[in-house]
């Protein structure tokens, strides 16, 4: 491990570090076809803005000198001998994507959840136990998906630099203003909306990918198994008329119904019939009719209901 983060920790040196966001723009002109496009739109400022990228280059450098030993000095790396049915289904939701195979480590936690940390050359996906223990492969398929859609579309670093935001608590004030931290909340929201549909991709199961959410918000299968998904979507609407709603202004997460309505909005776009094989036939809506839409016209629709003000 030593060697590892030695070795990540050179690459950015400042010219790498140049390099690396030069890289970076070159592909998010573009960016996957699947991709939200306030989150693109999004990362593009913050790539053009110096604070930003003072900001992030500080605090990925603090990541991998203080943090990085600590995360995985106690985590186990997933591979061909050890876990292999974890190590496959990275693989199979890399090939999906158009990735390199991700570094995957599994950690002792009994909390239902998978992050991604590092660089855009050097990240990996720490996966907690528990979900090992409680999802069925095709929602860890879903949940394994989710994480490699961050690296896909060039998350990792602004991901780290959130994670590294969170720990330092206040003492990161100094550093950063409240108006930085709140823009780069609102990014992660709409980055989470984008890593949603690469989990769908690489499921192709609508159900499996909404199941999977829900398990990660109720922690338990016994729970879900009584869960009536469409009666927890009323609690979006519930959720519009009450104040408590602004609170997601400080959540680096949409709140769940958000992601669920969102996810079905993708399922209806041409992009995913298109990449689920579907030939153009549509997918059902919850009426049972054939819908297809413009990923822009899905966008539309989305940016409408992930935003928080206005």
């Amino acid at each position: 491990m030593r060697d590892t983060t030695t070795s990540a920790s050179s690459e950015l040196s400042s010219q790498g570090f140049q390099r690396f966001i030069q890289g970076r723009w070159a592909a998010a002109e573009s960016g996957p076809d699947y991709a939200y496009a306030s989150d693109r739109i999004t990362r593009l400022a913050f790539d053009k803005l110096p604070p930003m990228q003072l900001m992030v280059e500080a605090a990925v450098r603090s990541f991998w000198h203080l943090q990085v030993g600590q995360l995985l000095g106690h985590a186990v790396k997933v591979g061909q001998r050890q876990f292999p049915r974890v190590f496959q289904v990275a693989g199979r939701c890399a090939e999906t994507l158009g990735i390199a195979p991700p570094d995957l480590y599994v950690v002792n936690s009994p909390y239902l959840n998978a992050a991604t940390y590092g660089t855009r050359d050097h990240s990996f996906i720490v996966v907690h136990s528990a979900l090992v223990d409680h999802l069925s492969e095709a929602e860890l398929t879903s949940v394994i998906g989710h994480e490699c859609g961050h690296i896909h579309n060039q998350h990792v670093t602004y991901l780290t630099t959130l994670k590294v935001l969170e720990g330092l608590g206040g003492h990161f004030s100094a550093l950063l203003s409240l108006g930085l931290s709140l823009s780069l909340k609102a990014w992660s929201r709409r980055a989470e909306i984008t890593c949603d549909r690469a989990a769908l991709l690489c499921t192709k199961d609508l159900d499996v990918a909404t199941r999977a959410l829900t398990k990660l918000a109720l922690g338990s299968q016994r729970l879900y198994d009584e869960l009536d998904v469409d009666v927890f979507l009323e609690q979006h609407a519930e959720l519009q008329t009450n104040a408590g709603r602004y609170g997601e202004l400080f959540s680096s997460h949409p709140w769940l119904p958000k992601r669920v309505l969102a996810l079905r909005l993708f399922a209806e776009s041409d992009v995913y019939q298109r990449r689920a094989g579907l030939d153009g036939a549509g997918a059902p809506d919850r009426s049972g009719s054939s819908v297809s839409k413009t990923l822009a016209a899905v966008d539309a629709e989305v940016e409408r209901l992930v935003k928080v003000v206005g």
